[in-house]
């Protein structure tokens, strides 16, 4: 699978970090988004392979984006967070994201066992 990247979160901090590290692990990330409107435009015009999504974007509920995200565009989702991913078990479960990945796991080696071999979702 291509994996061509967007990544949602209100940090532009993490924004930086993660596409620096991503993009080193052989990810290319082909835009940052910082609120859920703009994460829904840059996903229609971009069309990317994957899209991360915090949980929690400031006053934003990534939930409720990955739901849209999810009807508008065939992007394969996965949610990232700084909380334990026992917090969201149930809520992921539920959600149309493939899994969940915690922010300091986060590499490519962990979305692509979130992505691989239909066992767990979570990645520690």
């Amino acid at each position: 699978m291509s994996m061509r990247c967007l990544l949602v979160d209100d940090s532009i901090r993490f924004l930086e970090a993660a596409r620096s590290l991503l993009e080193r692990d052989g990810i290319p990330v082909v835009g940052v988004a910082l609120t859920g409107p703009e994460a829904l435009a840059l996903a229609a015009e971009l069309v990317p392979d994957l899209v991360l999504v915090d949980v929690d974007l400031g006053g934003e509920n990534g939930f409720d984006l990955v739901v849209e995200l999810a009807v508008r565009v065939p992007s394969v989702i996965i949610l990232i967070s700084t909380h334990s991913p026992d917090d969201f078990e149930e809520l992921v479960a539920a959600s149309p994201a493939r899994g969940f990945v915690p922010k300091s796991a986060l590499s490519a080696r962990a979305i692509r066992d979130v992505l691989g071999d239909g066992g767990p979702v979570t990645t520690t």
